[in-house]
């Protein structure tokens, strides 16, 4: 796969690893500017975060909110856009990947790495997304030979997989099939061939081998069964028949111990009936509690909590990538172009933190644009503004914050 936007080290970090870098004089103010930077984009996340939430709240009521008016279907439809729209926006800035329907359905074909068969049902689905973070190789040990052994199995996981289901609206709701409504669930650690078990429905089928492990008993137990108990029952249903069908002249004679043998292999084939379909229904049984363990282990938040999930993971994506972007154009000893800073980003950590990531070069350089740290040359180059003055322009945007909406153009010349 492709090197993953995702840097694994917090924001703390990051801001530390920047500091270190510097003279200690310019220390304290770099980390400062940080905060100050921290807290901006906080507020800015806030507001976002209330406002697609609202739009959750139509999508998805909690049942424990109580709502000012009833929502129409209209409210609902497009609130339901604002949702998806701003799902798809977060994750790609939380740094998640969407994950493509050939990679899904992969996963459906391939190997799954808990020894369970599944069956989708998408009749009511509407719409289906999936997005991942933080691929990595991991090693685990799984049951073979019918659980005498153990061997090592290579895989690939996800560290974090976002899942964003839409029904359908349908005439009549039941309560496994909801009129329209939406499920979102994030999980963490899913091994890529598990990705079906996320669906919101699916039907547990036997593999063949279990299928074997059922069927091979079945039949030599059955066959014992056969001998022992029917086979005087069988003779004496074989002479009934026959004499029932015209093909034996001589009437059977029914007495007490004819009657006894004949209930006796009744009664042990129809236990034997009971028996092997009680030994198919636990298995199937233990392979749904295997799934739902697999599942619950896995769950990492749900509804409304996903969106706080990704806000916040979002700001702090765009709060490292913004630092990253000024500590290296101040830092640098000539003005840079916009891939000239992206190689260096990505260098550095591949040098000394043995760190491989395609650095989002576009969201901090945009960032520290609205924010009018950036300066930029006719030649394309780019660099950024000096710390203390940079300070000063976030001091004064967070003083205005509350104050009332100035553009960013009349904020800075108030400051000049």
């Amino acid at each position: 796969m492709d090197a993953e936007h995702f840097l694994p080290f917090r924001k703390s970090a990051v801001i530390s690893l920047c500091a270190e870098e510097l003279p200690d004089a310019e220390r304290a103010s770099f980390l400062e500017f940080a905060r100050l930077l921290a807290a901006l984009l906080h507020h800015r996340f806030h507001v976002r975060g209330d406002s697609v939430l609202d739009a959750y709240q139509l999508v998805d009521p909690a049942e424990d909110e109580r709502t000012i008016r009833a929502a129409t279907p209209r409210d609902r439809a497009a609130a339901r856009a604002t949702v998806e729209r701003e799902l798809v926006a977060l994750a790609e800035a939380a740094d998640f990947t969407r994950i493509d329907a050939a990679e899904i359905e992969r996963s459906f074909a391939e190997h799954s790495l808990v020894k369970v068969r599944l069956e989708i049902d998408d009749d009511d689905i509407d719409t289906a997304m999936f997005f991942r973070r933080g691929v990595a190789q991991r090693t685990e040990k799984v049951k073979w030979l019918y659980g005498l052994r153990r061997r090592s199995v290579e895989f690939t996981s996800y560290s974090k997989v976002l899942v964003y289901i839409a029904f359908t609206e349908r005439p009549q709701a039941t309560a496994d099939r909801p009129n329209g409504g939406v499920l979102l669930k994030m999980f963490q650690n899913v091994p890529r061939n598990d990705l079906e078990m996320l669906y919101p429905r699916v039907r547990v089928r036997m593999r063949p081998l279990d299928k074997l492990l059922i069927g091979v008993p079945a039949v030599i137990s059955g066959i014992i069964v056969l001998v022992t108990k029917l086979i005087a029952s069988l003779g004496l249903l074989v002479l009934l028949l026959a004499f029932w069908l015209g093909l034996r002249e001589e009437s059977v004679l029914l007495d007490q111990t004819a009657l006894v043998t004949l209930g006796a292999g009744v009664a042990a084939f129809g236990g034997y009936l009971v028996r092997q379909f009680s030994k198919f229904k636990n298995r199937k049984i233990t392979l749904m509690k295997t799934l739902s363990e697999h599942l619950y282990f896995r769950n990492l938040d749900n509804d409304a909590g996903v969106f706080h999930h990704l806000l916040d993971a979002a700001e702090e994506s765009e709060v490292k990538e913004t630092i990253l972007a000024y500590h290296f154009l101040r830092t640098a000893d000539r003005p840079l172009t916009a891939a000239a800073l992206d190689q260096r980003v990505e260098n550095w950590f591949r040098a000394r933190w043995e760190t491989t990531f395609d650095f989002e070069i576009g969201g901090g350089l945009r960032t520290l644009r609205e924010l009018e740290l950036l300066t930029e040359d006719d030649d394309g180059t780019l660099g950024a503004v000096a710390l203390p003055e940079a300070k000063q322009r976030l001091d004064r945007r967070w003083d205005n914050l509350f104050r009332a909406d100035i553009p960013i153009s009349s904020a800075a010349s108030a400051g000049s």
